[in-house]
């Protein structure tokens, strides 16, 4: 397909609509199941009301371009999009937002709630896939999924029920995580624990019927209120006195026993422990091995209760402030010391989590948590890198049971139906659930009026962790693209998320559901910190693309991300990316510039450039390949940047161009053009737009002929001769340039070369390429040193770079006199490694021949060095 004229510059605003609406209409991203074989990522789901960040963009670069080489590779590559519901943190936007007009979500019914909710979802969801086709993703747009559409939901809900026939549901009483803000459970991994400064009290207890008192410290004076007994550890001497007696929590007197318990750390606090069962969970299993009573003081929303006798319905904060003045009154308060301690926080809304006794639904996890860390373990499961299997293991070896229920609206409501006198069947319908509660309770009379379906929701995670089985059709589909590829995803979740699908592949599929796990490190700015609003050093994707041109980005985001380490990010990585492709712009603009004479002979360096180029490029796929095989992405990228700007444009352009005004023969032209190709196509995943462009522009291609489906280079063989001889080549070339710089002849003077041949560093078969780059007059083979003239070495060949009048003795003296020094501390070190023994009989033979040719080299430049000293006279 003919692209027009070839302007000047690369205009990324332009091409990178035109090409992805290409790609769109030709339905290039688009999978279903044929005899390939399949290569499947599923997106993780960001938000569905959320919008694109920093992290989603480095998470989303990283897949495209998975997916891109793998359609390359003639996979049947399907990447599948989609968003999340995220219970609690799109409740709480709803939440806000209502209240901002006046409402208040007390004051509605489920339903009410959940018409807002589903508006503020259809006006607000998807907006972060859109923004996501501005980055390149070149998902399967007709599979967009949502964890809250029938499809999904139908699978949430069997899964429970299915669950729940097994025995791995059950409904109990527990400690929970309590966000007061969000008024729901939240899971331990949704527990961020946060180091602040706060104050320890020492409050006086007196011992009921004595006038002596005991003293407890503790970081909640509001939470005494609560207590129902204090704790001493039955070997401590200093309280044996205290056995069987009985103390007055201060303010309200209530008489509550002395126990003894062996939990209770005597060398901490003053070894006597307030017990309140109610709002810690240590406090809570003592409570039950002591049969105390547990008194919960607050309220769902953090105001203390009724059972707190005072301060109720004020807030837990400002009564530990007004708590203080009062206990100081009554005689109870002896002293309060600075104190740093730890305290949970919602990851989702930042309140300080509230231990609560509470009826929840939980999921057994023993069972499931240890195949799915056999998995990992044994690497059936791959980590990338491998360092999270350590974290993931601690993680699994300590797992609980997973709190599933949540106090929300939004979200996939519970399936269980209660009836009659607090019964309950279990089922995916509400007919369902009647024919079972009928069944159960003999009376056929029951109506579905008589059932009242749970209140709560399940947890987000209850969700998404089905989500490689959960995105597919159970039509065939599932059994094509099940297990899928890779998953690629931020290591903060590992424990939410990838853990779980892990435990729900092997517990519905028997079968991973994904066979590598690649871990990206945190986005964050040039000085390290976490990339947010508040300290506003996070920058706006879509700026960025539209400044930089989503190549330019996407090669920003891929200089310095290695797997699982952090991306320290600078607006000048993405600058860097946009130079880059206005580097590969302009390369193509030289060769398509060339005028071409069918007649002229293919000169003998262009020959040379060709065979070494096409060489390079062969290792290159190599490295490549390997690279992508270990999940080095950015390795792999720079493989391929340095191919293009350093061996492409540096040296190859420079040794077939054309002089000046004058054309290309045929040969040279075509093969750069197949050369720019294979460039491009290995450029293709990490720079689609550029790549797409510039493909067009090449050759009249058909409509269905775009770059994404063209075949990804195959290794041939690569010639180490030529490379080596080559790269001798570049050394001596490099050489000359520098004595034309440091003597300022200008490169229209031809110089001629004399060369002594040594054992290596030189080959005849360069000549051409030598005195096209640096302009000499011949290449003469001498067998003595040649006078007036700027010596230097490649490897153990010398070169003479005749200057004539140009020379200047002392200088060239002082030069060689430093480079002899310096080789010499370099033999030095070689030989002392050579005369290790441990080093040469423990190391690998290539290893120590190599060592044993450094030490060669180094032992023949320096008697050249010698012998070019005492030429000088000195």
């Amino acid at each position: 397909m003919s692209n027009g004229e070839l302007s000047t510059t690369y205009n990324p605003s332009v091409t990178e609509d035109k090409w992805y609406k290409y790609w769109l209409e030709n339905k290039f991203f688009k999978s279903t199941p044929d005899q390939r074989e399949p290569y499947t990522i599923v997106i993780p789901p960001p938000n569905v009301t959320g919008v694109l960040h920093m992290g989603h963009m480095l998470n989303n670069t990283i897949q495209d371009i998975l997916i891109r080489r793998a359609r390359m590779q003639g996979k049947n590559a399907c990447w599948v999009p989609g968003t999340d519901h995220a219970s609690i943190a799109t409740e709480a936007k709803v939440v806000n937002k209502l209240k901002n007009e006046g409402i208040d979500k007390a004051n509605l019914t489920r339903n009410e709630f959940l018409a807002h909710a589903w508006e503020w979802t259809d006006k607000h969801g998807g907006i972060i896939l859109e923004q996501l086709k501005k980055l390149g993703a070149s998902c399967d747009w007709d599979r967009t999924c949502f964890t809250m559409d029938d499809n999904r939901s139908k699978a949430v809900i069997d899964t429970f029920v299915a669950l729940y026939q097994k025995g791995l549901i059950y409904r109990g009483v527990r400690m929970v995580n309590w966000d007061p803000d969000a008024l729901t459970a939240v899971s331990d991994e949704e527990v961020i624990y946060k180091e602040v400064n706060s104050k320890l009290y020492y409050l006086k207890y007196q011992i009921e019927g004595e006038n002596e008192f005991v003293t407890i410290a503790t970081t909640r004076p509001e939470t005494i209120l609560g207590d129902t007994a204090v704790c001493i550890n039955p070997n401590d001497e200093r309280f044996t006195h205290l056995k069987g007696k009985r103390v007055l929590v201060p303010l309200i007197n209530r008489s509550i026993p002395i126990i003894e318990d062996e939990y209770v750390d005597m060398e901490f606090g003053t070894g006597c422990l307030k017990i309140t069962p109610a709002h810690d969970i240590n406090d809570y299993e003592i409570g039950m091995r002591h049969n105390l009573e547990s008194i919960d003081i607050l309220n769902d929303n953090g105001t203390l209760s009724e059972a707190a006798q005072i301060f109720v319905g004020k807030d837990r904060f400002a009564v530990r402030k007004e708590i203080i003045p009062e206990l100081e009154k009554g005689g109870n308060l002896l002293k309060l010391e600075d104190y740093t301690n730890k305290v949970g926080c919602s990851e989702r809304t930042g309140a300080v989590i509230e231990p609560k006794l509470s009826a929840q639904w939980f999921l057994k996890m023993d069972d499931m948590a240890k195949t799915a860390l056999d998995a990992v373990m044994s690497d059936e499961v791959q980590f990338h890198p491998a360092k999270f299997k350590n974290v993931y293991r601690h993680w699994m070896e300590n797992v609980k049971d997973w709190c599933i229920s949540r106090q929300l609206y939004w979200g996939h409501r519970i399936p269980v139906y209660y009836f009659g006198n607090g019964d309950y069947v279990v089922a995916s319908t509400a007919e369902e659930a009647l024919a079972k509660a009928q069944e159960k309770s003999g009376n056929k009379s029951l109506s579905l009026n008589d059932l009242k379906q749970d209140e709560d929701v399940l947890d987000t995670w209850a969700s998404s962790w089905l989500w490689p089985i959960s995105v597919f059709d159970n039509n065939g589909e599932l059994d094509y693209y099940y297990p899928t590829s890779d998953l690629v995803t931020g290591h903060d979740i590992i424990f939410f998320w990838v853990a779980r699908m892990i435990m729900a592949g092997y517990e519905f599929k028997g079968q991973y559901p994904f066979k590598n796990v690649y871990f990206t490190g945190m986005v964050r700015d040039k000085q390290g910190r976490k990339m947010s609003k508040q300290l506003g050093n996070s920058p706006d994707p879509l700026d960025l693309i539209e400044k930089y041109g989503a190549d330019g980005v996407r090669v920003g985001m891929l200089l310095c991300s290695p797997a699982g380490g952090d991306l320290l990010f600078d607006e000048s990585l993405p600058e860097q990316g946009r130079n880059f492709g206005n580097k590969i712009w302009n390369a193509f603009r030289l060769v398509q510039g060339w005028q071409v004479d069918t007649n002229i002979e293919q000169p003998e360096a262009a020959k040379i450039g060709i065979a070494w180029m096409n060489a390079k490029l062969n290792q290159a796929v190599e490295q490549m390949n390997d690279h992508f095989d270990k999940f080095r992405l950015s390795d792999a990228l720079m493989t391929v940047y340095r191919l293009f700007w350093d061996d492409f444009s540096s040296w190859y352009l420079e040794t077939v161009k054309p002089a000046y005004q004058t054309p290309c023969d045929k040969a040279t032209y075509t093969a750069s053009i197949e050369i720019l190709e294979k460039l491009l196509k290995l450029l293709h995943p990490f720079m689609p737009f550029i790549t797409e462009e510039i493909w067009q522009h090449i050759a009249n291609r058909k409509p269905e002929q775009s770059i994404m489906l063209a075949q990804w280079p195959a290794v041939e063989s690569i010639n180490e001769t030529l490379l080596t001889g080559f790269a001798d080549a570049q050394a001596a070339i490099t050489e000359i340039r520098t004595v034309r710089k440091t003597k300022n002849i200008a490169f229209k003077e031809q110089l001629p070369l004399s060369v002594i041949i040594g054992n290596d560093g030189y080959s005849t078969d360069f000549d051409s390429v030598v005195i096209k780059l640096t302009n000499l007059s011949a290449i003469t083979v001498v067998t003595e040193k040649v006078a007036n003239a700027a010596p230097f070495m490649v490897k153990t060949s010398e070169f003479f770079v005749s200057l004539g009048d140009n020379i200047d003795i002392e200088e060239e003296l002082k030069k060689a006199q430093e480079e002899l020094k310096y080789q010499q501390g370099f033999l030095l070190s070689v030989t002392k490694k050579l005369s290790n023994e441990k080093f040469v009989s423990g190391a690998p033979e290539n290893v120590v021949a190599m060592e044993r040719k450094k030490q060669a080299d180094a032992e023949a430049k320096i008697k050249s060095l010698e012998e070019q000293i005492k030429a000088f006279g000195a």
